[in-house]
């Protein structure tokens, strides 16, 4: 909150600030925000020193304005997670103030892990060995030593407490009870000690974490548990338990590997550290990022690579903190845009949810002469005005200084400057990350690795459902060649994502692909329209919670708008054809949302959809190409079930569209999308319509009926039978007797 916008001018970031900028933040594309610590804080560790779980640091706002944000947030479909730091408090707290005044015995003693000597748990590494020589410290009003596994001023909770459980419990319901979407649990693998052990991933933590997640899932519907667990990937497993542990969890073994796979380039330190991780249940999910607030953290390295990635990213010792780097993405990748973009599409190809850092996608720089950590938590950069357009404070009152040093002085290195420039990084994170949206596999899917001869490239395979997608990536400044064994999808064309061109058809031997210095191509693998036609459509199923409508929002409209494409390319009407699609996109949802009794009755005999008209609706589509203008299409859809359903799909299989499954007030049902192009009944209402001059409205808009005198003369006799026209023409149409025609 602090780094990202100060609207009073104090030198600060605040709520109100980050308000502000929420529009900038959608635009991202994310659905996501995750908030550093915000509470009542003496901030000796930029709040994880937390002095009191529900107040918010008056530097930051009220509480008032944090619920403001949080409301036009969740206006804007973006979720929001703050952090829950259970393992330790401030020294300022005031249950450690009790705690070190009471008697042993005394239940606010007990709060904490105190001891007579500082010889237990010798067996707890110390992680801030550039800070702290012990994990004990001497409190001489409490006449003891306390624990502590941060800094000496953060004291750790005592979980064998059932008081401190309750306490954490409380503390994590006031925030859920005003609309928190998710909390992370920081410092999760310390939460207790014993002795003979190292004091991390003990059983009694997970047992603790079962216990929390029942609490939650007791009294909230759709909220997450974040995991902070700095482990080996066999150790952050567990902390998902059987999917009644944490719903998330960092996956920090893979970050520096990352980093390391493209300086050695060599894909060996990716596939190994894959390899090593296991399998995790259905409701849970990895989190991947490449940087965060704090160092690039080597403990879950070899010695052996802790001093290559030293030696390669961190010469000046000044870059060093604890075991990791203090630095940006962009000063790591020593600002070379390709190496960038390799980077971030590799992290938007792995399995996860991706986290990206602020200011990453501007390529901000950092200041390694600033204490701790701070080098990288510098004010978000606006624009090339003074403090770089985050304060109109005096530059000596910020919280930090701007980053002036060259290449990255925030004259140049802004969100102006890159919104205005079309080629930019801001740009292309924007696109990529709308592309990834567009394609369930990259999140949720399997993961295979291929192995070409060539080490130095990255080839996998993403697949869900019946969507597979090949991502091959070059690690090394110079271009390379690869050839991959794709046999078993002999007939399939590799379509590229990004500018949809279609590569020659895979056969039975190897394919040979050609990639420039850090490339990387998204392929999806289809069949070519003549072997699709061979076989039947399997629809793609999109699941909602709420109301039909909940498809054409969030998640689901993102779902929905990917399955577009092939439909369209799958009918005669569609005159996009021989053009390649970029991307086919909602522009509104009319909705019948009051039936009126059909007046006319063209065709007495035909089957009634009529009871199902509320769930009817007209969809306007713009597709975009890669070449060329783009068009809007009319697309009218009903969420058809039962028999309506079965007669549908029984004249015309290729009107399905996707399958829906809503549930709702803890009810599901299943209902088939179908275009209703080819439904009599649709177009009585689009005449009734017009003949009764009746708008139905939309989300955006409206379609309003204009008669003209001619219609007048013409629509006093509805003509008895009725014809519906497809054939070969860009269009449909439905003729009305021998005078009248309706096209759409």
């Amino acid at each position: 909150v602090r780094a990202f916008s100060d609207s009073n001018g104090d030198g600060i970031g605040d709520f109100k600030g980050l308000t502000e900028k929420l529009d900038y933040i959608q635009s991202l594309g994310v659905t996501a925000i995750w908030l550093l610590p915000f509470f009542l804080s003496p901030l000796r560790d930029d709040g994880y020193d937390i002095a009191d779980y529900t107040r918010i640091n008056p530097i930051y706002g009220s509480l008032r304005e944090f619920e403001t944000f949080l409301r036009e947030a969740h206006q804007r479909d973006l979720r929001v997670i703050t952090e829950m730091v259970m393992n330790h408090t401030s020294d300022q707290h005031e249950w450690f103030q009790k705690s070190r005044r009471a008697k042993p015995g005394d239940k606010w003693r007990d709060f904490y892990v105190w001891s007579d000597t500082d010889e237990r748990y010798r067996d707890a590494r110390i992680i801030f060995q550039d800070f702290e020589r012990s994990n004990w410290t001497w409190d001489p009003e409490a006449q003891a030593y306390y624990w502590h596994r941060f800094y000496h001023h953060q004291p750790d909770l005592n979980f064998d407490n059932p008081d401190v459980h309750e306490a954490m419990f409380q503390s994590i319901d006031f925030w859920l009870d005003r609309g928190v979407d998710g909390v992370r649990l920081d410092a999760v693998p310390y939460l207790y000690e014993r002795e003979g052990t190292n004091c991390e991933n003990l059983p009694e933590t997970h047992a603790f974490l079962k216990k929390l997640r029942d609490h939650v899932d007791e009294k909230y519907s759709d909220r997450m548990l974040l995991a902070e667990a700095n482990q080996w990937p066999e150790d952050a497993a567990a902390y998902f338990g059987d999917g009644n542990e944490c719903h998330m969890n960092f996956h920090f073994p893979l970050m520096p590997r990352l980093f390391m796979a493209i300086e050695r380039e060599d894909r060996f330190p990716i596939i190994d550290i894959l390899e090593q991780t296991p399998q995790i249940p259905e409701n849970c999910q990895w989190g991947i990022f490449l940087r965060n607030h704090d160092e690039l953290t080597l403990e879950m390295v070899t010695d052996e690579e802790r001093d290559y990635m030293y030696r390669t990213f961190a010469e000046d010792p000044r870059a060093r903190v604890n075991l990791g780097i203090r630095r940006r993405l962009a000063p790591l990748m020593r600002d070379n845009r390709r190496k960038m973009e390799l980077m971030n599409g590799l992290l938007l190809s792995l399995p996860g949810t991706p986290v990206i850092y602020y200011g990453d996608e501007i390529c901000m720089g950092d200041n390694i002469y600033l204490g701790d950590r701070d080098g990288v938590r510098t004010p978000m950069q606006w624009n090339d005005d003074r403090n770089a357009g985050f304060s109109r404070a005096n530059p000596q009152r910020l919280y930090l200084p701007v980053i002036i040093d060259a290449p990255f002085h925030y004259a140049s290195r802004n969100v102006e400057v890159d919104q205005s420039r079309p080629h930019s990084m801001l740009w292309w994170m924007r696109r990529i990350i709308g592309l990834r949206k567009q394609h369930p596999a990259f999140g949720r899917g399997t993961i295979e690795a291929l192995m070409p001869e060539n080490g130095k490239v990255l080839a996998i395979l993403r697949t869900l459902g019946d969507e597979t997608l090949l991502i091959v990536a070059n690690l090394s400044r110079f271009a390379q060649c690869a050839e991959l064994d794709l046999s078993r999808f002999r007939g399939q064309i590799p379509v590229e994502l990004f500018g949809h061109s279609r590569f020659p058809p895979i056969g039975e031997l190897p394919y040979f692909l050609t990639l420039g210095p850090f490339a990387f191509y998204w392929f999806r693998l289809e069949w070519s329209e003549s072997e699709a036609d061979q076989g039947d459509v399997t629809l793609p199923t999109v699941r909602i919670s709420g109301d039909w409508d909940s498809l054409f929002t969030g998640k689901a409209l993102a779902r929905f708008e990917s399955a577009l494409p092939s439909y369209l390319m799958r009918h005669r009407w569609f005159a996009g054809k021989s053009r390649t699609i970029q991307r086919a996109k909602l522009i509104d949802v009319l909705r019948v949302y009051d039936v009126p009794e059909i007046t006319c009755e063209i065709n007495p005999g035909s089957r009634s959809i009529n009871g199902e008209l509320a769930s009817l609706r007209i969809l306007l589509v713009e597709v975009e190409y890669t070449e060329g203008e783009p068009e809007t299409y009319q697309l009218p859809v009903v969420f058809a079930q039962g028999v309506q359903e079965r007669n549908i799909l029984a004249d015309r299989p290729a009107a399905g569209l996707m399958v829906v499954q809503k549930s709702e007030n803890g009810d599901a049902e299943l209902a088939t999308l179908c275009d209703t192009t080819h439904e009599t009944e649709f177009w009585l209402l689009l005449f009734d319509a017009i003949t009764q001059g009746r708008i139905l409205p939309g989300l955006q808009g409206g379609i309003e009926p204009l008669q003209t005198s001619a219609f007048s003369r013409l629509a006093t006799n509805v003509p008895q039978e009725t014809s519906i026209h497809g054939g070969e023409q860009s269009n449909t149409s439905a003729i009305l007797g021998r005078r009248l025609i309706m096209k759409l």
